[in-house]
């Protein structure tokens, strides 16, 4: 039977992260990592057997799924999260597109990350990409009709270069840009081991933004000179100037504040505040002052980005 291999990459956001919902500019640059996703017709009877593989060849997820189940977005175990949230983004898709139902007896479908699961790097922006090649359907609708968020998770698993995103009457505008400065040995993402669910983060943003269209054009103008400078210095502070902000809009103390306070250089949250990795900018190589504090996984840019 034919087999289909799918990839989309991993995200990280450097800027705008939750007004990036509301409109602002955002720097997003796609990773070195991301997750594969195979599709194989079976003889099977009207169902898909699907097995998720971590970074290191362990099995994280696997389930039978009957067509029936996606057709009428059934969820039998609910106890399963994981089982409960496929079976509602299948069925999404089985909207835009139901011929791979209609016209198929059964699948064997594998996807396989190549970072480890618990990263935070795009596992189900990756997957929403992944199933919308597959199913030749719009990922933004998908994404859209199943889990919600910006869409700029999409735009890094779609472009293997640096993107400016943003949100237009709601619509995703994707400009790919150059961005490979010189300084990129001076940072460093480090993983905080504190998973932060999208969903929760944006429902508290939502519930605190006040009145932010000023703080929107002071994030534009950040993001315009981080993504165009050449001096590490203009960067930093460019860099330092949205966690106050973004400090104010949310009103939470950085990150920095809250846990590396005696740190020489600067550190910035990525996506949902206080969750998985920092972006951290310093002159000497920082490995040794975080491993002491026990993160452990400190990953140099030219390591992580693509």
């Amino acid at each position: 039977m034919a087999k289909s291999t799918f990839y989309s990459n991993g995200k990280l956001l450097i800027t705008g992260e939750y007004v990036v919902l509301d409109g602002a500019k955002s720097l997003a640059l796609p990773t070195k990592f991301g997750q594969n996703l195979t599709v194989e017709e079976i003889d099977s009877k009207q169902l898909i057997h699907w097995v998720s593989y971590d970074h290191d060849g362990s099995i994280w997820f696997e389930a039978t799924i009957p067509f029936s189940s996606i057709i009428e977005k059934k969820i039998i175990d609910e106890v399963h999260n994981i089982k409960k949230t496929l079976i509602e983004i299948l069925h999404e898709a089985y909207k835009l597109n139901s011929n791979f139902i209609t016209e198929s007896n059964g699948y064997k479908v594998t996807t396989v990350l190549t970072f480890p699961k618990f990263w935070g790097l795009g596992t189900s922006s990756t997957l929403i990409n992944n199933i919308s090649q597959w199913l030749q359907i719009d990922a933004y609708v998908l994404l859209k009709n199943s889990f919600g968020g910006s869409g700029y998770d999409l735009a890094c698993a779609q472009n293997n270069s640096a993107i400016i995103y943003q949100l237009v009457d709601e619509k995703p505008v994707v400009e790919t840009i150059a961005f490979h400065p010189d300084f990129t040995s001076k940072i460093h993402f480090v993983y905080l081991n504190k998973k932060q669910s999208s969903k929760e983060a944006i429902t508290l943003y939502l519930e605190k933004r006040g009145a932010i269209n000023d703080s929107i054009e002071v994030i534009n103008q950040i993001t315009q000179t981080i993504a165009c400078t050449l001096e590490v210095d203009e960067f930093a502070k460019a860099i330092q100037t949205h966690e106050i902000e973004m400090s104010m809009v949310l009103e939470l103390p950085t990150v920095k504040e809250t846990l590396f306070n005696d740190f020489d250089g600067i550190v910035k949250s990525l996506g949902a505040w206080g969750g998985d990795f920092v972006m951290v900018i310093s002159k000497e190589n920082p490995t040794y002052y975080f491993n002491q504090r026990g993160y452990t996984i400190v990953v140099p840019y030219e390591e992580m980005i693509l």
